[in-house]
């Protein structure tokens, strides 16, 4: 009983209460450390960096700490490490001199707990709650220590480097255009609204990352579908087709309709006929009206025609193919409707060519596009092998189907309703947790 009392009023020396305020010391710089490793890691990247364009000198030190990560998380770890093993010496010291050997026991269980929850839990969790403010406060002092530990920095890196090259392992400090764009589409996917504003919102932006992955061929009108004129139509016929045109610009052809020689814009043709009279209209030659056709390869991705658009401030387009062959048109508008969706009234359905069933299924025309049916309901249809829907059914099933065939892919099943010859020109989609019910007394009348 007297050895312990002596060892407890050895306490209360001053040796023993410096060495309590070292460690507890050491204590508050591992919980600054761990706190402002989970701050600048965790701030939003976009809110500093809309703080850095204000002016905000702290959010700019945050970003520029953030674009070299390896230095920042080094220095930190390294700050870490020696606080957290010098505190751990410390305590382990004190108490083998106040307990003996029993010490060594009572330091590593002491100093668990205290680094546990002060130095990593409780600064970790203030500092992830409000991200943003944390990393803003300890910029300045975070930045001091890495400019201090750059050269143990630099040495620690090169040697993790190398050693990571001996197990054939390449670094790279900064991500690549695959990398970015996975880790934009995963911030996307996480945005999250009140509404349905943000689902829209989502679906905006995944077009837009989508339009460097998407071909002219693929939402271009097909020439099947497009009003052209001839351009040797007689004057007042051609006047006349034009009025009755929904459309300001149309294609005019010589010959055969693969041969587009023009392009007519109301317009133009307006102006021209303005204060005439009836013998100087039929003098017209609709020609001299039109502007010179844009070609433009099948090919080009929507990204670039976006591009080109801009650069030659037009927004209609004449698409080819491979042999020069007229394929269809592509217009501005087209792309922004890949961006923004149709714009449609009360009585459109979201989806030209799909008509939703009140059993849950859909009638679907074989032209509508993958693209389209993954946009509207939330889809992953593979659209690489084919963009319309009959086209991903021909591809799946190795086939030309036969009428009331049925097939089932990536989980919808398809039933065959109608063909034009060998095309595929109505089915019904059955989508995920969705039960066939009275829907096949619909299908003997459509077929």
């Amino acid at each position: 009983m007297g050895d312990i009392a002596a060892n407890i009023m050895g306490w209360l020396n001053t040796e023993i209460v410096l060495t309590s305020v070292a460690i507890i010391v050491l204590l508050i710089l591992s919980a600054f450390f761990s706190g402002s490793e989970t701050a600048l890691t965790a701030a939003s990247r976009a809110r500093l960096h809309q703080l850095a364009k204000a002016g905000n000198r702290r959010a700019e030190s945050v970003e520029a700490l953030r674009d070299n990560p390896s230095s920042l998380i080094g220095a930190i770890l390294i700050g870490n490490n020696i606080t957290n093993i010098s505190a751990s010496v410390l305590a382990t010291s004190m108490l083998i001199a106040v307990f003996g050997e029993a010490g060594v026991v009572y330091a590593t269980i002491a100093m668990t707990i205290l680094v546990v929850i002060f130095a990593e839990i409780l600064p970790k969790t203030y500092a992830i709650n409000r991200a943003e403010n944390a990393a803003l406060a300890v910029v300045p002092l975070v930045r001091s220590l890495v400019w201090i530990i750059h050269p143990i920095n630099r040495v620690t890196s090169i040697l993790v480097i190398w050693v990571l090259r001996l197990g054939g392992v390449r670094v790279s400090a900064t991500l690549g255009h695959d990398e970015s764009e996975a880790e934009l589409r995963g911030m996307i996917d996480l945005h999250e609204g009140p509404d349905q504003d943000a689902e829209h919102e989502r679906q905006m932006l995944r077009s837009i990352l989508d339009l460097g992955d998407v071909w002219i061929e693929d939402v271009m009108t097909h020439r099947s579908n497009v009003v052209m004129l001839e351009a040797d139509t007689p004057i007042g016929e051609l006047i006349q087709q034009v009025i009755e045109s929904p459309y300001t610009r149309v294609p005019l052809w010589h010959e055969h309709q693969d041969n587009i020689v023009g392009v007519l814009h109301a317009k133009s043709l307006l102006r021209a006929l303005r204060d005439k009279t009836d013998d100087e209209i039929a003098e017209i030659q609709v020609l001299d009206l039109a502007s010179q056709p844009w070609f433009v390869p099948e090919t080009t991705s929507l990204l670039d025609q976006l591009q080109a658009f801009r650069s030659r401030r037009e927004h209609f387009a004449t698409v080819i193919d491979e042999y020069g062959a007229f394929m269809g048109i592509i217009t501005l508008e087209d792309i922004l409707e890949e961006i923004v969706g149709d714009i449609v009234d009360e009585h459109d359905v979201a989806v030209a060519g799909v008509r939703p069933q009140s059993d849950g299924t859909l009638l679907v025309d074989g032209t509508v596009t993958i693209r389209d049916l993954n946009r509207e309901f939330d889809w992953s249809l593979p659209d690489e092998a084919a963009s319309t829907i009959a086209g991903l059914v021909l591809h799946e099933s190795r086939r030309i189907p036969e009428i009331a065939q049925e097939f089932r892919f990536h989980g919808i099943q398809f039933k065959i309703l109608r063909r034009s010859g060998n095309r595929i020109t109505l089915m019904r989609l059955v989508p995920p947790n969705v039960t066939i019910g009275a829907a096949a007394r619909t299908d003997r009348k459509l077929g």
